[in-house]
């Protein structure tokens, strides 16, 4: 089991930055993948960031250039630093972590965090 705490969420005018963090506890070591995605009102979630344990990083397009996924192994923390952020961004963000469960075949399960919710006003 993991457990995922976010935090950093906020009102923040055009243009702002914010910087959110998950916090991560439970059984870490076979952790694959973290991440966050983004649920905006009336749309479907969609994957904002991700980083596999290898350091490698994904982000969506809308995302690129503003964004930046990073995480420090000590704390057990992964941040997502927002910046030039665009009322568009308004969404509740969500942590996630994937876990191996098998690897053959191989077998991932998801873990969420509750969300934190970014507004970002015009």
């Amino acid at each position: 089991q993991v457990q995922l705490v976010e935090s950093g969420g906020g009102l923040v005018q055009a243009g702002g930055s914010l910087r959110l963090s998950c916090a991560a506890s439970g059984n870490l070591g076979r952790i694959n993948t973290v991440g966050w995605h983004r649920r905006a009102p009336g749309k479907q979630r969609e994957l904002v960031a991700s980083m596999t344990t290898g350091g490698s990083t994904n982000y969506a397009d809308s995302v690129k250039g503003r964004f930046t996924i990073s995480r420090d192994n000590a704390k057990n923390t992964v941040y997502l630093q927002m910046n030039s952020l665009k009322p568009e961004d308004t969404a509740v963000y969500y942590c996630y972590a994937g876990v191996i469960v098998t690897t053959i075949p191989w077998s991932v399960n998801d873990y969420w965090g509750h969300g934190t919710q970014v507004t970002v006003s015009s």
